[in-house]
């Protein structure tokens, strides 16, 4: 069942979403992380088994001049032991329409490179998106 997880419910997303981004060692920081990003206007959706997320998807929507109106996919993953049963395919396809919903003109995301990506990108293609630019980032160092 796909649904938007609502405030207090953070620990839901976080536990397929660290698979992503192990960086924050645990559930409980990275759903912490999750609810400070809700002011922001991250919000996020699973597909859930049981009463365990097994896909994931976080997004916001934005405002650009390249872009126009856009909805922004921060993060999108299925937990390894979920693999290959549809549960990506109907968490983008929520995030698809809720896009159309609103109003949005374009949907972009990111993605790290390297051969463990490949899958990934296989899956990014095959829901008709493209390579559109480079992302170009940079870490900043405090002069302090």
């Amino acid at each position: 069942m796909v649904r938007e997880i609502e405030p207090g419910e953070s620990h839901l997303a976080a536990a397929a979403l660290i698979e992503l981004r192990p960086h924050f060692q645990t559930v409980e920081a990275l759903a912490a992380r999750i609810d400070e990003q809700r002011a922001n206007g991250y919000r996020s959706v699973v597909d859930l088994v049981g009463d365990e997320a097994a896909a994931v998807g976080g997004f916001r929507v934005l405002e650009t001049t390249f872009a126009g109106r856009m909805l922004y996919v921060d993060d999108l993953v299925t937990r390894a032991a979920y693999r290959g049963k549809g549960h990506a395919n109907r968490v983008f396809a929520w995030i698809e329409e809720e896009a159309l919903r609103l109003g949005c003109d374009q949907l972009h995301l990111d993605s790290g490179v390297g051969p463990e990506r490949e899958d990934a990108h296989r899956f990014y293609f095959n829901h008709g998106m493209r390579i559109a630019s480079y992302h170009f980032a940079r870490p900043l160092v405090s002069a302090g």
